[in-house]
């Protein structure tokens, strides 16, 4: 099941550590930040939500040292990627079919980030313009199913660019 709280900011310690700052975070402070939350013991309970919110594409990523041909370096460089401050013109929707990770949500004040252990079941909507980053945990495996409202689209646009973006604006008006 799903856990929140807020992110310690210890950067020298591996990302894929846990962080808990010792500050809890609730639904309500992700709530706050456009984020939604559901757990979905099977898979017709995604496909219902699929449908409510017209989502029509969708595929699996299995992100694990085995997928990276057991290359650690290469594991990590995507790792990295995946962990850079940025934000997405869409929403991205994850559904953790095996594993864990951690989602990062930068509040909108852009003092705190919430941690976000997604683990199997766990249903995440990270809204667009939303600043966010993403890790495995320590046990570096996770299997999700992410889900498209069009074409699969995953363009991650950092700072400083991202911030004069009108997806970055409007994300700010709505949920200051």
């Amino acid at each position: 099941m799903v856990q929140l709280y807020y992110h310690d900011d210890k950067d020298e310690i591996d990302f894929r550590e846990p962080h808990n700052s010792g500050r809890n975070a609730s639904f309500k402070d992700a709530e706050r930040l456009g984020v939604y939350y559901k757990y979905c013991e099977t898979i017709d309970q995604v496909n219902e939500l699929a449908k409510e919110r017209n989502y029509k594409n969708r595929d699996t990523v299995n992100i694990c040292l085995e997928s990276f041909n057991n290359d650690e370096s290469a594991m990590m460089d995507k790792l990295n990627m995946f962990y850079t401050e940025h934000l997405h013109e869409d929403e991205e929707i994850r559904y953790c079919l095996d594993g864990s990770g951690y989602f990062d949500l930068k509040t909108t004040d852009d003092k705190d980030w919430i941690r976000v252990k997604v683990d199997k079941g766990d249903l995440l909507i990270v809204p667009a313009g939303i600043y966010h980053r993403f890790t495995l945990t320590n046990d570096n495996y996770i299997e999700a199913l992410r889900l498209f409202k069009d074409q699969p689209k995953w363009e991650a646009i950092g700072r400083p660019t991202a911030d004069s973006l009108p997806i970055r604006k409007e994300y700010i008006s709505q949920h200051q």
